[in-house]
């Protein structure tokens, strides 16, 4: 067992553009053989999800590219932990990589011990996407912007209750880097998933979530929530007209993302390979399309990014974790 702490930014980073080093011919070979045979994405949710489906999207296409069946592999369990570390203990070969997810992040300060530490063991291949939340209140909730919640909030300190899918979710979090931001005090009120706790929102049994766009999307629409932004840097085209909570708390953003990581260790060649043919599927229209019927978008770029992506998201969400003193369900 590793006593996991806020990793150190400079030495990541160092690591992350270790990508450039010098190859040698037996790491070259190696990549030009790759994949000889079939390759699995270990994904540490239950099948079904937004999670599992970016995973199976991205496996049906490296499938055709690679010429090797790409299997997606589900492992669910102790917030994606167990996932995780499937992968931190494979083979460092490219034949097991790993649907990384914002849980990633978030659980290097939400548990004090780990069998892995994720930014060291885990090196990123390629981000793939990005997806926001919204804030929404059920309708009995006499509020219909984020400047007349906070208000509403202040006015009524502990009284409101705030749904999420689990401590430590997006969702969770977004939550309570609000509540730091606004300075309001709000009961976390957590579920065993989206769906029960969307319940009871409709049902006014708590009072605001800062849910998944798409999963709340079709309530919006129909009316039986409200929703009040969204927590992205950007607004939603989802969601056109509606503002963004930044507006009203400067600085505000929250939002998950996913990529692809692999055992540290993996050949140099094999991620930019990995790293090529993610960013070719990106690019690709109907992928594009299949995204926003989702309700996320193409997130691109190198290795370096999405290795900075991580270390920054790691610091962010350490200092929301702390700060709120979260424990793990």
């Amino acid at each position: 067992m590793t006593n996991v702490k806020l990793p150190d930014r400079r030495r990541f980073l160092h690591l992350a553009a270790g990508a450039t080093a010098l190859p040698f011919a037996p790491h070259i070979a190696r990549a030009q053989a790759f994949p000889a045979r079939p390759v699995r994405i270990i994904v540490g949710y239950a099948p079904g999800g937004l999670t599992d489906i970016i995973a199976r999207l991205m496996g049906q296409w490296l499938s055709e590219r690679l010429g090797q069946q790409v299997i997606v592999e589900n492992r669910p369990g102790a917030g994606s932990n167990i996932g995780t570390e499937v992968v931190a203990r494979a083979a460092p070969d490219g034949y097991t990589l790993l649907l990384v997810a914002p849980a990633n992040a978030i659980n290097t300060t939400l548990y004090e011990k780990l069998n892995y530490d994720f930014l060291r063991d885990i090196v990123p291949i390629a981000s793939i996407a990005r997806f926001g939340n919204v804030m929404e209140v059920s309708p009995t909730v006499p509020v219909k912007s984020v400047a007349e919640f906070i208000a509403y909030a202040k006015a009524n300190p502990g009284k409101i209750n705030f749904a999420s899918s689990g401590a430590g979710s997006t969702i969770h979090m977004s939550a309570e880097l609000f509540k730091m931001m606004a300075g309001v005090n709000m009961v976390h009120v957590p579920y065993r998933g989206a769906a029960p706790a969307i319940t009871d929102l409709l049902a006014g049994q708590v009072q605001v979530m800062f849910d998944n766009i798409a999963t709340s999307i079709q309530h919006i629409r129909e009316g039986k929530l409200r929703p009040l932004a969204v927590t992205t840097a950007e607004p939603s085209e989802l969601l056109p007209g509606l503002p963004v909570v930044a507006n009203y708390l400067p600085g505000y953003e929250a939002s998950g993302w996913y990529g692809v990581g692999a055992p540290k260790g993996v050949a140099v060649e094999i991620i930019d390979k990995l790293n090529h043919e993610i960013t070719a599927a990106l690019a690709d229209p109907k992928i594009k399309v299949r995204f926003a019927e989702l309700g996320v978008t193409v997130l691109a770029g190198s290795p370096a990014d999405f290795g900075k992506l991580l270390v920054d998201e790691t610091e962010k969400w350490g200092k929301v974790v702390k700060f709120a003193g979260i424990q793990p369900d």
